[in-house]
């Protein structure tokens, strides 16, 4: 199966335009059917995946594929020695946030993990933690400087 470059699917898909709906009748009404009560953890493990795909040099990268995946406006909050604080916005975040009364953002955790990880070399986790701001996901990226990845 041919694999294109990012590159390529961003400048082929990148001037068309679409209604978000499409993609939100896949996550919310599709996907949790077909992934039943292990959604939240499968989703995660897929945005890992994707993000094995597709790695990142930057911080300035993974903001740019958000974007154009149609996932947020990303923006790094803090960063301290072991952990950074990521805010996910945007008129999709907030109107998934007030539309679902369960909204995950797992695949988008599972992503910024691995994307994080293979950056910094550490084993990575990331979680979601409750919304300061309403119309705005929060996510809590940590590694472990004890575990390096060769």
């Amino acid at each position: 199966m041919k694999q294109p470059r990012l590159e390529e699917q961003y400048e082929t898909f990148g001037s068309i335009t679409l209604s978000a709906f499409g993609a939100e009748l896949l996550r919310h009404s599709l996907l949790p059917e077909l992934l039943g009560k292990d959604g939240a953890a499968l989703l995660y493990w897929a945005g890992k995946q994707l993000a094995r795909r597709y790695p990142l040099a930057t911080m300035e990268d993974i903001a740019v594929f958000f974007e154009r995946a149609g996932w947020g406006t990303l923006s790094a909050d803090e960063e301290r020695k072991d952990e950074l604080h990521i805010e996910l916005s945007g008129p999709i975040v907030s109107a998934r946030l007030s539309l679902y009364d369960s909204c995950t953002f797992q695949l988008e955790a599972g992503f910024l993990a691995q994307q994080i990880e293979q950056q910094k070399r550490f084993v990575t986790e990331a979680v979601e933690l409750p919304a300061k701001q309403a119309g705005k996901a929060r996510i809590l990226v940590k590694w472990d400087r004890k575990q390096t990845i060769d």
